[in-house]
């Protein structure tokens, strides 16, 4: 080896030893809150700290989705019959707050279930996911969050494929929580193509075909003053804060909107006023 040759080595044995090691992928018969990115360097999946949550009680104008989605959920983690599940709505009405809730509800009851959050652009790897979750005996719901997917996105077939009756469907232990401002996942509108089409009908039903999936639809529609405040109200109550309802309202004036996010940052705001930690 000639010193060139030789200096090369040792830059590359030095690189070699900088290098951090190849990631461990995280072991999904252990720990409740999973993350996966599809990435092959780190085996896709990963294990993430418990979620932050919202006591259930909390929820308020929302009550019947909460329980629909926690009889769902808790049935699932028992072992019987469970739906894949669609909350779809208004923005900042709890939707993705509420999956991670449920689950960590049941957690907190002694029920053996993990949630995985899956974001969008790894939705072409779920077949790898499902390899890794299929013999793991326990209870998945694998958690797509703010999911809009274009009219002819190759994501809308992958994605029907995955939920019924394609070849690389999901385990029968594994259920998916998809959250949506759409209620079909997709523009109501139709693309130029599919306008010029000698049958609409088909065109809209092949629309309506991904959402058909999901056995179980919940809506969240926007708050009215009184639900808005009624929330608003019981953060105070439960962080020990002292609560002014015009306050609340002039918050929700100044940003246009009233839901349970808004209530949430005027929360925030009157803690940080009056000096509490949350």
């Amino acid at each position: 080896m000639d010193t060139q040759d030789a200096l090369l080595a040792r830059i590359a044995a030095a690189l070699d030893r900088m290098a951090p090691p190849p990631a461990i992928p995280a072991d999904p018969a252990h720990g409740h809150w999973f993350g996966w990115d599809g990435a092959e360097n780190t085996g896709g999946l990963t294990s993430l700290p418990p979620a932050r949550t919202t006591p259930l009680a909390l929820y308020k104008g929302v009550e019947a989705q909460a329980a629909q989605l926690h009889e769902n959920s808790r049935r699932h983690a028992l072992g019987l019959p469970a739906h894949d599940i669609l909350l779809w709505g208004a923005r900042g009405m709890g939707k993705s707050s509420l999956a991670r809730s449920v689950v960590a509800d049941l957690v907190a009851s002694g029920h053996d279930i993990a949630l995985v959050q899956v974001m969008l652009p790894a939705l072409a790897s779920l077949p790898a996911l499902f390899r890794t979750l299929a013999g793991v005996e326990r209870a998945f719901l694998i958690f797509l969050d703010d999911v809009s997917l274009g009219a002819d996105a190759a994501e809308v077939h992958a994605l029907r494929s995955l939920l019924d009756g394609g070849v690389q469907a999901r385990p029968d232990h594994v259920r998916m929580i998809v959250t949506s401002n759409r209620r079909h996942l997709v523009p109501r509108s139709l693309s130029e193509n599919e306008a010029d089409a000698i049958n609409l009908r088909d065109a809209a039903d092949d629309h309506l075909a991904l959402a058909d999936r999901f056995g179980l639809r919940l809506g969240f529609h926007p708050c009215d003053q009184e639900t808005y405040l009624t929330i608003c109200a019981g953060y105070a109550v439960a962080h020990g804060l002292a609560f002014d309802p015009k306050a609340a309202l002039t918050w929700a004036a100044g940003r246009g909107a009233r839901s349970g996010r808004v209530a949430w940052q005027f929360t925030v705001e009157q803690a940080g006023d009056q000096g509490k930690k949350l």
